[in-house]
């Protein structure tokens, strides 16, 4: 594939990325836009506080399939018939970070977007599959024993680059992940320090301010 043509994929990866789920589920199903109530926060824990489950594992999926989606295209287009050459494509790693800034800051919703943990997980789950079970599995431990979701996200956003260089060692696609990482730790901040005042609420509590 043409330079100029691979490089349209990182642009192509932020659209692909600027479009809110918690904003389009919840247009569908008449409720509330997420960005006016409890944390206003577009993402799946928000719309739960609707009390709506269904639209909540909707925004999660959407979400998650976005980064899956737009990391799958790349390799597509990019030829890339092998893992190794997946893991050491500088343009897939645009695309990786280019989906999950679209996320964060989308062009479509007033640069408003969410904290990124579906999507952070459907990158993952898009460059790896067992790369992407196993830092789920570390969400699910850390969720279902500690019952926060913030906590949960942080752990899993900790040991997501580390089960990347355990299972394929130093590669560029590392970097790219970690940066995921650190920017999806940013984005959590008011959670980090509700959890150090002991004032971050627990999965299921009525006050959850994920």
């Amino acid at each position: 594939m043409n330079i100029s043509i691979e490089l349209l994929l990182i642009p192509v990866a932020y659209l692909i990325g600027s479009i809110s789920f918690a904003v389009v589920v919840s247009k569908c199903m008449n409720l509330p836009d997420p960005h006016s109530y409890g944390s206003g926060n577009p993402g799946a824990t928000n719309v739960l506080r609707t009390g709506n489950k269904l639209a909540a594992a909707l925004t999660f999926l959407g979400d998650a399939l976005k980064g899956y989606f737009a990391v799958m295209l790349a390799r597509v287009l990019l030829g890339d018939q092998s893992l190794t050459a997946s893991l050491g494509s500088w343009v897939l790693c645009g695309v990786v970070l280019a989906v999950f800034l679209g996320h964060l800051f989308p062009i479509f919703h007033g640069f408003k977007g969410g904290k990124g943990v579906a999507t952070a997980c459907g990158i993952l789950f898009g460059v790896n599959v067992i790369l992407g079970a196993a830092t789920l599995g570390t969400w699910i431990i850390v969720a279902a024993f500690m019952r926060y979701s913030s906590l949960a996200a942080l752990a899993a956003a900790v040991f997501g680059p580390i089960y990347f260089v355990f299972l394929f060692g130093f590669q560029p696609m590392g970097i790219a992940l970690l940066v995921v990482c650190l920017l999806l730790i940013w984005r959590h901040r008011s959670n980090i320090k509700n959890l150090l005042n002991g004032t971050e609420s627990r999965i299921g509590s009525k006050k959850n301010k994920n």
